[in-house]
């Protein structure tokens, strides 16, 4: 079991950065996959970021490709988005999640959700 916190959403504006943190309980943080979704209103729910278990390898999605950034500290049990040149349309909550199996893309693969941060970008 792992329970995961996020912290870091906000108001900003337009071209303005964000970063986003997850925490997770337990102490076997490293054995999981670790991502990041995003679900606007009205909106399905949206991949955004995938960090495999040692951090080696990374998976974006276009929309965000060469923006955002994922990135885990083992020893801290946190997982990272930095978000760059923020856009309205990032705007949604984004969900940490995890999975001891799974690292990719597909959201109903993950186990494991954090409760959600709203992100709000204005124009």
């Amino acid at each position: 079991q792992v329970q995961l916190v996020e912290f870091g959403g906000g108001l900003v504006q337009a071209g303005a950065s964000l970063r986003l943190s997850c925490a997770a309980s337990g102490r076997t943080f490293s054995s999981y996959a670790m991502g990041w979704f995003r679900q606007a209103p009205g909106k399905e729910r949206e991949f955004v970021a995938a960090i495999s278990r040692s951090g080696g390898s990374t998976s974006y999605a276009d929309s965000v490709k060469g923006r955002f950034t994922i990135s885990r500290d083992n020893a801290k049990n946190t997982v990272y988005l930095q978000m760059n040149r923020l856009t309205p349309e990032d705007t949604a909550v984004y969900y940490c999640v995890a999975d001891a199996k799974y690292y990719g893309s597909r959201y109903l693969e993950y186990d494991y959700w954090g409760q959600g941060t709203q992100v709000t970008v204005s124009s």
